[in-house]
């Protein structure tokens, strides 16, 4: 049994979603530090700062190393991130007069947040490719139903007559902007975080500039100075993921609403109930509603890690990663729900 839902041997098939949960692995963080740490002795190689065999051994082992799981879970416990455990570990394998290169220049925090840069930027490629599928989805029951009749509602009460059309328009056209500011964001917002103890790249002197840049290409980042204590980056890209999944709550509670009063809209599928064999309940909608509500409230838990003391925080860090990775599955689930959802529409409108 898992603590989170997300994970839940059966609550991950209502708030689950596979695909982004992959991204989100012990596996894949690991895999993207591990790419850290092969980037980084290939950058360095490149101006002299390490040798070049050096660099390849280092690169080499990257790219096929297991670390002991066990024992980065006692050293987690022990120095409060992996990155120790596993520097000592990759060393340990890489052996001779390599060994002393690896992770050169570099501190935990160079490694961790690189690795979630590296793994959010997967993240923005999958939701905005879903969110454009969704909103095609949506166009093509508006094409199919946009001309019916439907009865419009302020303040939960009937007002006047609209047109499909006119309720598909809310909810299509704020994914289109989500869409856009994920674009907008992929630009320079997944940038490289490499600044060694303090930020200050002491250990590489007047190469460190280059560099940085040069790991920034390994890695397929944005290159940017060091940034470990400024987190609004993390903060916006969280915004926006409350964004997405507001909007396909507002989505979620419409269609539950036209399933409350029925004679409006038709859908497939549905939930059962164990007591009224009669019922279809929307399920999927009304989870959506709940992730949206979820992400709302994560949000300021985001806001509060922007506080981080001089130039690193324990505190505000370990918060972002209690936060931040159920931020991500909650909008991957809703966009896999609301996906579902449109797929189900068999009817909408009055005919």
């Amino acid at each position: 049994m898992s603590v989170s839902a997300f994970e839940h041997p059966f609550l991950s098939g209502l708030v689950g979603d596979d695909e982004t949960g992959r991204l989100f692995s012990a596996q894949a963080e690991i895999d993207a530090m591990l790419a850290f740490e092969g980037g980084l002795a290939r950058a360095e190689a490149a101006f002299g700062v390490i040798p070049a065999d050096a660099a390849e051994r280092i690169s080499a082992v990257c790219s096929t190393f297991q670390p002991d799981m066990a024992g980065l879970r006692q050293g987690t416990g022990r120095d409060g991130v992996v990155v120790a455990e596993l520097v000592k570990q990759l060393r340990g394998t890489v052996g001779g007069e390599a060994e002393k290169h690896v992770h050169f220049g570099a501190t935990s925090q160079d490694v961790i947040d690189t690795a979630l840069m590296i793994r959010l930027k997967k993240v923005c490629i999958l939701f905005a490719e879903r969110l454009a599928a969704l909103e095609k989805a949506l166009g093509e029951i508006d094409a199919k139903f946009g001309a019916r009749p439907l009865m419009g509602h302020t303040r939960m009460q009937a007002a006047i007559p609209i047109t499909v059309s006119d309720r598909i328009r809310a909810w299509k056209e704020p994914l289109t902007r989500h869409r856009q500011r994920l674009d907008a964001f992929s630009e320079n917002g997944f940038a490289v975080q490499f600044g060694g103890a303090a930020g200050t790249l002491e250990k590489l002197g007047e190469k460190a500039a280059e560099v940085r840049k040069a790991l920034a290409r390994e890695l397929l980042l944005a290159d940017a100075p060091q940034w470990q204590s400024q987190r609004d980056r993390l903060a916006e890209f969280a915004g926006i993921l409350s964004l997405v999944s507001g909007s396909l709550g507002k989505l979620g509670q419409d269609v539950a609403l036209l399933a409350e009063m029925g004679g409006e809209m038709e859908l497939a599928g549905g939930g059962g109930s164990s007591a009224m064999a009669h019922k279809q309940n929307p399920v999927a909608a009304e989870v959506l509603v709940s992730l949206a509500r979820f992400n709302a409230v994560q949000l300021s838990g985001m806001q509060q890690a922007l506080v981080h003391e001089q130039e690193r925080s324990g505190a505000a860090w370990t918060l972002e990663w209690l936060i931040l990775p159920s931020m991500v599955m909650a909008t991957g689930a809703s966009l896999r729900l609301a996906a579902e959802l449109a797929g189900n529409v068999r009817s909408l409108g009055k005919r």
